[in-house]
């Protein structure tokens, strides 16, 4: 699941994570989530990392038209729907044209959050994308042989990074999903000293750069691919 921690406390941020809904604006179309903390905690609210990444690809430099994508730890599904409208090549203010270079998009996460996935999946995709984004379920080190070495030209995860005990696992993961072409996007809040530690164990296996850093929410977004190979998008 969509793993970050909960800061206790009130306020508006709390309010917006225990509001059974949330609304964004992106890829011209207006996605409307379900949220639902009391059942799925953590896994089933929208975090800042998430806005923050759709942002990004929101901007253009990433081309994801033809390309086959996967997100690690959907949670809401936030991400994994906007890489799918983005991926069409073709947006319009009103709907959606689908083009025949559309993105096809691997949306992941444990099983327990695949039901409450899907069905934000399906109700933000007009019925002729639904085809282009598919829901598995993906437990990190566990589901790897449903998923063929290597076949994945974007990785993505937003604020997947916090619980150490799953670091080997995502990473087995990752490696696992990449190959010299594949680019990994992560986008995360830096909280504790484990984040930095998790970021010195991806180095290790991976080319890792920094590519954008929104200060108004203190969120990272770090590239990472397999060796020394560099890739412009």
């Amino acid at each position: 699941m969509a793993l970050v921690p909960y800061e206790e406390g009130g306020g508006w941020a709390a309010r917006q994570l225990h509001s059974p809904s949330a609304t964004f604006h992106f890829a011209s179309r207006t996605i409307r989530l379900q949220q639902d903390w009391r059942r799925l905690g953590v896994a089933a609210v929208v975090w800042d990392a998430a806005v923050v990444l759709c942002a990004y690809l929101e901007m253009g430099g990433v081309d994801l038209r033809d390309r086959s994508v996967i997100e690690l730890g959907a949670g809401t599904g936030l991400l994994g729907i906007v890489v799918t409208l983005l991926g069409t090549g073709t947006v319009s203010v009103s709907h959606v044209l689908l083009s025949p270079l559309g993105a096809r998009v691997t949306i992941t996460d444990r099983a327990a959050a695949l039901e409450f996935l899907e069905s934000n999946v399906q109700a933000n995709l007009p019925p002729e994308l639904r085809p282009r984004a598919v829901v598995k379920e993906l437990t990190w080190g566990k589901d790897l042989d449903n998923f063929p070495p290597g076949a994945f030209d974007f990785i993505l995860g937003a604020d997947i990074v916090y619980l150490e005990e799953t670091f080997v696992e995502l990473l087995q993961t990752l490696e696992h999903l990449c190959s010299e072409r594949t680019v990994i996007l992560l986008s995360c809040r830096i909280r504790y000293e484990r984040d930095l530690k998790f970021l010195r164990m991806l180095r290790e296996r991976f080319s890792v750069s920094e590519v954008h850093y929104d200060s108004s929410k203190d969120v990272h977004i770090y590239k990472a691919q397999k060796g020394s190979h560099k890739d412009d998008f």
